[in-house]
């Protein structure tokens, strides 16, 4: 009987550590009998649990890789993924961070002029409404360099052949972008020259104030003139002009007639047509070629061209396109010249975001209030008193409108506004605040355009 009990063998006692691994199959299970082993101090084993018995043909165990047959593939591939994907974001960051270095070096800083400037803030009128700005552009039309094709370099001279004050509204729903004539008559004060000497103030033809004195010398002018501070200042010059048209694909006009005029090196048929860069230079500056030459109409035609820019330029192909933004950011850097204050990629940022949400039709174009001067018809002069009371809605930040050319009083030289010409219109301010429920002023109205109508209609 004891022989029967005994044919199979009890297991033999396990000797191993109980660190070391187990083996990666597991042991079939021992028939039951009587003298079947007793569970060990470490638990019941996988065999043990009820209701699931190991497949003999399957393996039950996965390594301290992850891979059931003892291989390091899955972790590995994560491994790399995870390489791969951090090398791809620094290599991202570090080319975008390259790009903005490069666009921020392009701009160039005039510190003279700020230095001018502060030598004379006493003199300079007050700041305007809270978050309004006010910027001067400044064509720049030096001869100096890759411009001198251009036309006579003499010395480097640098002229304004096109000066905008472009006012921002506070709440940023409007800008308006008044022309000022480079042939108006105005106050020139006393400013400093390149070579280091000073000027004697004097009443003089507008652009010969960025001639002999540069940014600071225009902008005490402008200042002088209007009575409006200038909060930031830009210089634009031939070369940067003709890129950030060449970046935007063109800019689309229509003529009424065919234009030839050679000093500004353009022939161009009549209709419909895209112009590039060195065809929109020559319509931009050009004024003999067209209708009566005069810088009237060149001014005109500038503030359309802007205004079809504009719009290029906020449409999506181009704002939401990285690649059509790009060139006509690094254009458009690349040709400025500002002051401390708007110096670098973030300053110019700021600003054009807070314009992008204006409006097409609420971004406006005229030219300030002008006839021949009285004592020589190839100059001009302000017409008065709507010159003050534009300049006066600037100032407060109130509201304006322009209507084509023809349609308002303005055109008549009666200097009154096409709606009447409101109370302060005699340059004083007016004792009505812009919400008064009795009496509010009306919105004067000038000739002019907006973005929203292209040269096209």
């Amino acid at each position: 009987m004891d022989a029967d009990v005994t044919d199979s063998p009890p297991p033999a006692p396990d000797h191993r550590a109980e660190d070391e691994p187990r083996p990666d199959t597991p042991t079939p299970p021992e028939p039951a009998g009587p003298t079947e082993a007793a569970p060990t101090e470490a638990g019941p084993t996988e065999a043990d649990a009820p209701g699931e018995q190991p497949d003999a043909t399957t393996t039950t165990t996965a390594t301290a890789e992850g891979a059931p047959d003892g291989s390091n593939t899955p972790r590995h591939w994560l491994r790399w993924t995870a390489l791969g994907v951090s090398f791809l974001v620094l290599a991202a960051a570090g080319t975008g961070w390259w790009f903005y270095k490069k666009l921020d070096n392009n701009i160039r800083t005039d510190t003279t002029a700020a230095a001018e400037l502060e030598r004379y803030e006493k003199e300079r009128p007050p700041p305007g409404a809270d978050n309004a700005q006010n910027l001067l552009l400044i064509g720049s039309d030096s001869r100096a360099g890759n411009n001198s094709r251009y036309g006579r370099d003499d010395g480097g001279s640098q002229r304004s052949d096109t000066t905008i004050l472009l006012h921002l509204a506070a709440d940023r729903k409007s800008a308006t972008a008044v022309s000022l004539p480079r042939d108006l008559m105005a106050d020139v004060p006393d400013c400093l020259k390149q070579d280091g000497t000073r000027t004697k103030a004097r009443f003089a033809q507008f652009n010969e104030a960025f001639e002999v004195g540069g940014a600071a010398c225009t902008i005490r002018t402008v200042e002088k003139l209007t009575g409006i501070r200038v909060d930031h200042h830009m210089v634009v010059d031939f070369s940067g002009f003709k890129d950030m048209v060449d970046a935007v694909d063109g800019v689309e006009v229509c003529l009424k007639q065919p234009v030839d005029d050679r000093q500004a090196h353009l022939k161009l048929p009549a209709g419909r047509q895209t112009l590039h860069g060195e065809q929109a230079l020559g319509f931009v500056r050009a004024r003999h070629g067209f209708g009566d030459g005069s810088d009237t109409e060149r001014m005109d035609r500038q503030q359309q061209f802007l205004g079809s820019l504009v719009r290029k330029v906020q449409s999506n192909g181009v704002l939401l396109n990285p690649t059509r933004l790009y060139p006509v950011l690094d254009a458009m850097t690349k040709s400025l010249t500002t002051d401390p204050g708007l110096n670098s990629l973030k300053d110019l940022y700021d600003l054009v975001r807070g314009m992008r949400g204006i409006p097409t039709d609420k971004v406006q174009f005229l030219t300030v209030p002008r006839r021949p001067y009285t004592y020589d018809s190839n100059r001009d002069e302000l017409v008065q008193p709507a010159a003050r009371v534009l300049f006066q809605q600037l100032r407060d930040d109130r509201p304006l409108q322009v209507a084509p050319a023809g349609s308002t009083e303005t055109d008549k030289g009666d200097g009154n506004a096409r709606t009447g010409t409101p109370e302060g219109a005699d340059g004083s301010a007016s004792d009505d605040k812009p919400d008064d429920p009795v009496s509010p002023s009306p919105a004067p109205t000038y000739p002019g355009s907006n973005a929203a109508v292209g040269m096209c209609g």
